[in-house]
């Protein structure tokens, strides 16, 4: 009798599998290359197909140029585990960035790997598409961060994915040979060049999944989301997506500013640090040899000196970004962008004490400082510290209102920003508050993925967030059914959407001689305030 129960128990369990799999596109499928076979994923309803090919492996002689075509496979490829990770330090946690947010798969050069998680039925349902772009600093990040999951959304009507791109030195390295043998005379930004190489690919290959080429939204988080801008302003990726959201990363006075001639004479220094007379002999060394510590630099294996970046190399990025909008030259699209409230010089304790706070506003405003301390006045430590974050929270809103206000002047498209203030919850919730990529595990709906102590208001709002997301994805617009409204820019001007929390529309500051204190700022050309 109890085996009878077991095997109807089992039994049952299967059907209900079968029957949530017969919703989801069933493999193999063939892609640019030749065939893969997904898997389901923890719900499964949703397929996964990891670890697909979108470029050949940028190594040897490749290595520094632009990607090339995939190399075709025999048979179905199992596209069952992530590719590898790109060259990078690998670790394992940096607090507030604990392991979920971290890199833990094997690094490689052969990276250039994609996912794509899908609950399509078939190809007919032309789904929406996300593409999303890891952050790090573009110098670390991988499409195995665990919290970079596509599940949730795809949940919701998205085909996901998420794409490796290479990093550092291997993704940015410029240099005036490379340059010259390059077909079209510039050097860098491969990263970005990969980027464009996955658009490509799914805009070729989405459909075989459920998705739709003509409805694919492009963004990131941090780096993720400078990129996604960079990808606005490149005539490259003209015509490769519809939308672009950017979390953490808009700033009126940010972007790639190095322009290529500077940055190739950083190339050549390397190159002379490295011993390496000319660019085969960089290509003859190991990543393992190029990545060893300079002399003198301690464990950092590239100084201040050599940190290689996005660069205004006249074809990916024509000119400075601000230029290409100003121009009307950029790819229009819906844009989603915002911040975080501890984050850009924010936390929720931070440790300045009155003397430092004022040392700072004088090196910092200058001529100025003095308007700035009776706008954030403080006589004690503690009113410094409750200052010091009133202005980094006001100045990280006010940029990125003015980076929209900007961009309105030439775009046809609508935009909306944000404002998040949850704090994710765990041990250190009261030191790092809602900090820089918090918001990720909540607008992917990744929660899962973290072993947090997450309650039912985390659960709510990330059910809240990840569905703002999907309809922004979706059709352009973030509003739906159920959300409170989230008034656009040109819709409600001088506002943005507090979200976490609080899911209210917010003055981007509460006085207006403040915000146009940072308009006056923001107006010069002083460096933007920094970001964690």
């Amino acid at each position: 009798m109890r085996q009878q129960v077991f095997s109807l128990i089992i039994g049952t369990l299967l059907i209900g599998v079968e029957a949530a799999l017969a919703g989801a596109i069933a493999g193999p499928l063939a892609v640019t290359g030749g065939k893969i076979a997904g898997v389901a994923g923890r719900d499964p309803s949703v397929m996964v197909f990891k670890g697909i090919p979108f470029a050949a492996p940028p190594v040897g002689n490749l290595r520094w140029r632009a990607p090339q075509a995939v190399a075709a496979w025999q048979g179905v490829r199992n596209a069952d585990q992530f590719g590898n990770s790109c060259i990078q330090t690998v670790v394992r946690e940096r607090k507030p960035w604990t392991y979920e947010f971290m890199t833990h798969n094997s690094i490689s050069e052969d990276c250039l790997y994609l996912n794509v998680w899908t609950a399509a039925g078939g190809p007919q349902e032309r789904r929406p598409v996300y593409v999303f772009i890891y952050g790090g600093g573009n110098n670390e990040g991988s499409t195995a961060v665990p919290v970079y999951d596509g599940e949730t959304l795809a949940k919701k009507g998205i085909v996901v994915v998420t794409v490796n791109y290479r990093l550092g030195l291997f993704g940015f390295f410029t240099h005036p040979e490379l340059t010259q043998e390059a077909s079209y005379k510039a050097s860098g930004n491969y990263g970005i060049l990969d980027l464009v190489a996955a658009l490509k690919w799914v805009h070729d290959n989405i459909t075989a999944f459920g998705g739709d080429p003509a409805k694919v939204t492009v963004g990131g988080q941090s780096a993720g989301a400078a990129n996604t801008h960079v990808l606005t302003a490149s005539p490259l990726a003209t015509g490769l997506f519809r939308g672009a959201i950017a979390e953490s990363g808009s700033s009126v006075s940010g972007g790639p500013n190095r322009k290529l001639a500077e940055q190739e004479q950083t190339g050549l220094k390397f190159a002379s640090a490295k011993g390496a007379s000319d660019l085969h002999a960089l290509r003859a060394m190991s990543w393992q040899q190029l990545q060893e510590p300079l002399p003198g630099n301690g464990t950092d294996p590239l100084s201040s000196n050599f940190r290689f970046a996005p660069v205004i190399d006249g074809y990916v990025l024509p000119s400075a970004i601000g230029e290409v909008f100003a121009q009307k030259k950029q790819n229009d699209v819906p844009t989603l962008t915002g911040s975080n409230k501890d984050e850009s010089g924010a936390s929720p304790h931070p440790d300045v004490t009155l003397e430092q706070f004022r040392k700072l506003a004088a090196a910092r405003y200058e001529e100025s400082a003095e308007e700035f301390l009776r706008l954030y006045p403080a006589t004690t430590n503690d009113e410094a510290a409750i200052a010091q974050n009133n202005a980094a929270r006001d100045a990280s809103r006010v940029s990125t209102y003015l980076w929209a206000v900007e961009r309105e002047k030439t775009a046809k498209t609508r935009e909306w920003t944000y404002f998040w203030d949850h704090a994710l919850p765990g041990p250190d919730a009261d030191k790092y508050g809602a900090f820089h990529t918090s918001e990720v595990p909540y607008v992917l709906g990744a929660l899962s993925m973290s072993d947090r102590p997450f309650s039912a208001d985390d659960r709510h709002i990330a059910d809240m967030m990840s569905s703002y997301w999907a309809n922004f994805i979706a059709k352009g617009d973030p509003n739906g059914e159920g959300l409170a409204r989230w008034p656009s820019v040109n819709e409600k001007p001088g506002l943005t959407m507090e979200l976490g929390d609080n899911t209210i529309a917010i003055a981007v500051t509460g006085d207006n001689a403040k915000l146009k204190f940072w308009e006056k700022y923001y107006s010069r050309p002083h460096p933007p305030l920094p970001r964690p």
